[in-house]
């Protein structure tokens, strides 16, 4: 049985489908609405699953102890999760055989938890990586299995990172699977006083504090996008700073567009309460993204204003 929602979650079904594995039920989170008007779209891994004939199931709680028998009742011998979205509880890890197999997005006990990739940005980390853990009633505490460390770029994004991650995480389910179902692994209790946690990202983590320094303020953009976008005030509208980069460079006025000298990464820059964070991509409430430099032939008087408030 597979449990997934996001993206991140279709190359280790594909990779279960690929290797042959008999999937009895994929299970994903209800449908959500979605675009303009707000009508149920159904998740990636429902769209993969269908794709491949497969049955899905979209329990609204794995609580509801009618649904855990329906689960019961297929008899799976090993749970493999991934992103799935619900915690599950014990009545569900104890359903197969094998346990249930967590495909997470760090090298635990680092980042715990439901935002591990933007969690591994922030904290200005040269590398991550992706674990295989076999679950147990905590959340991400249980022993590990395996274990695969992914370099994280000056340029990644949590976009960029999630799919390098995503593709690691197929890769290392479909080394670690065949092993753990012979009976070659031995699990591997974590080291719980190393152990980080993170929460969920939220709409306002978006909101950019120019009194923090220009390298912070670069570790946010790239964590928070492609959502929420990291996002400040100019003249009653909002605008997405899309991609930037830090410059080493003295700041006086936290929030203020200054241009830069030629030869600089970026055309146009804020200050910040350390140094200037250059911007590369904005995008304007109700307009489109663009280039910093196009952005700022179109507003003259971007230069000098105070962004914020």
């Amino acid at each position: 049985m597979f449990m997934g929602t996001p993206e991140f979650s279709v190359p280790s079904l594909k990779r279960l489908l690929e290797d042959g594995y008999r999937v009895a039920a994929v299970l994903t989170q209800p449908d959500k609405p979605e675009g303009r008007g707000r009508l149920p779209a159904p998740s990636p891994v429902k769209k993969t699953a269908l794709e491949h004939g497969l049955e899905v199931m979209q329990p609204a709680s794995l609580r509801d102890p009618a649904e855990v028998e329906r689960l019961a009742a297929l008899k799976p011998g090993v749970i493999v999760v991934a992103a799935y979205g619900q915690i599950l509880p014990q009545s569900v890890l104890d359903i197969p055989e094998l346990g249930c197999l967590n495909v997470h997005p760090s090298l635990l006990p680092a980042y715990r938890g439901a935002s591990p990739i933007p969690a591994a940005i922030l904290g200005g980390d040269e590398d991550t990586g992706v674990t295989i853990m076999l679950m147990d009633a905590g959340v991400d505490t249980g022993p590990t299995l395996s274990r695969f460390v992914v370099e994280i770029e000056p340029e990644d994004t949590t976009g960029s990172l999630t799919v390098k991650l995503a593709r690691a995480g197929a890769r290392l389910l479909g080394e670690t699977l065949p092993m753990w179902l012979e009976g070659s692994l031995i699990p591997e209790p974590q080291d719980h006083s190393k152990a980080t946690c993170t929460t969920p990202v939220t709409k306002a983590d978006g909101v950019i504090d120019w009194r923090m320094p220009a390298e912070e303020l670069w570790r946010r953009v790239r964590a928070l996008y492609p959502w929420p976008v990291c996002h400040t005030m100019w003249r009653g509208k909002l605008l997405r700073i899309i991609e930037a980069v830090p410059l080493h460079k003295e700041s006086k006025v936290p929030g203020r567009v200054v241009a830069l000298a030629q030869g600089q990464p970026a055309v146009v820059g804020v200050e910040t309460g350390d140094g200037i964070l250059g911007l590369l991509r904005v995008q304007l409430e109700g307009k489109r993204e663009m280039p910093a430099d196009e952005f700022l032939h179109g507003q003259r008087g971007f230069v000098g204003d105070i962004l914020g408030g």
